[in-house]
């Protein structure tokens, strides 16, 4: 097992190479550059850039290189010294704007991941065994609605229900007497005071989504012979359900883990900016919108580097719940 580790870890090499060519290939399709979209902005303002000062600053910010020479000098600075380079726009490394943002996204990320397997799994199961009863029906129509509802427009209604209806003040991560002030006991409760609809809203999808995943594979097992087997020797239903059916179902669930992983930073960066939240995602548009290359294509490298791990993870988990599995694991390495 050991070696099918090692060896999915070396093929990760190459993926997250490719990705990071293309994720500076993209970034530079549009027409023009950060500092072009600058003068045009200080001429359309009545500034007069002369012709000596535009050289200077594309000297400075190293585009009058190639391309090749720019991606290589980046890609060269993250791997020998994990520097994702300087952004133009916040006038700063950018290791330092995305590593207190990206702490945030993760713990938010995980909260929804916890809440949405935490809701999804029992509920999935229960459906199943009761099969067109009242429960069964409820969810599955609320899974639609949950599948429907575009995030950022769950939260538009859910934050106006909150301050609207219920006085609750919501949106960002702090009350305002808090954002300067460094982490403490007080503050991490506020922001748990904060953070709880955000996480609801990023989960909502995810649970509606594995819940009609997971109904329907319990479905397909439940009626399969080594199911009543188990229950002709006397097993207490409970049991049955959870030893047999429930580990060969879950199978597809663990299976979304990498795609699952990567939704919550990427997908979640609408709602991001609805609610004002000081994370990666709405770093991520600005950088985008203002072509600042070098924070956008790290943001982008770092969701492809999720995807290729989330993906590692997802076929551990499966290895560890399923033999066949493992054992096919065992014998390719």
């Amino acid at each position: 097992m050991l070696n099918y580790i090692l060896g999915r870890l070396l093929r990760m090499a190459p993926q997250i190479f490719l990705i990071s060519i293309l994720a500076f290939i993209i970034i530079q399709l549009p027409p023009g550059d950060y500092l072009t979209t600058q003068i045009q902005r200080l001429q359309a303002s009545g500034v007069q850039v002369n012709e000596d000062q535009i050289k200077t600053l594309t000297a400075t910010y190293g585009l009058d290189k190639p391309l090749i020479y720019q991606y290589g000098k980046w890609i060269w600075n993250i791997v020998r010294y994990g520097n994702f380079g300087y952004s133009f726009l916040w006038g700063q490394p950018v290791n330092e704007i995305l590593l207190g943002r990206l702490g945030m996204t993760f713990f938010i990320a995980f909260l929804s991941f916890v809440v949405c397997w935490g809701l999804a799994i029992p509920i999935g199961i229960y459906v199943a065994v009761k099969q067109y009863s009242i429960a069964d029906y409820f969810f599955t129509f609320m899974g639609f609605i949950g599948l429907a509802t575009p995030g950022f427009l769950l939260a538009l209604v859910l934050m106006f229900i909150c301050y609207a209806k219920l006085g609750i003040k919501v949106g960002g991560l702090y009350s305002p007497e808090f954002m300067v002030l460094p982490m403490s006991y007080a503050k991490f409760l506020n922001l748990l005071s904060h953070i709880w609809l955000p996480v609801i809203i990023l989960a909502i999808g995810g649970t509606a989504n594995l819940i009609r995943t997971l109904r329907a594979t319990m479905l397909d097992e439940l009626h399969k012979p080594y199911v009543t087997v188990a229950r002709a020797k006397g097993l207490s239903e409970l049991k049955v359900i959870l030893q047999y059916p429930v580990r060969i179902a879950i199978n597809p669930i663990l299976s979304t883990i990498g795609w699952l992983l990567v939704w919550f930073f990427s997908g979640g960066m609408v709602v991001e900016i609805v609610m004002n939240l000081d994370t990666a995602g709405p770093v991520l548009w600005r950088a985008l919108i203002n072509q600042d290359m070098y924070t956008a294509g790290a943001y982008i490298l770092i969701l492809g580097f999720l995807t290729a791990l989330g993906s590692l993870i997802s076929d551990l988990f499966l290895a560890f719940n399923d033999p066949r599995i493992r054992f096919g694991a065992m014998e390719a390495a």
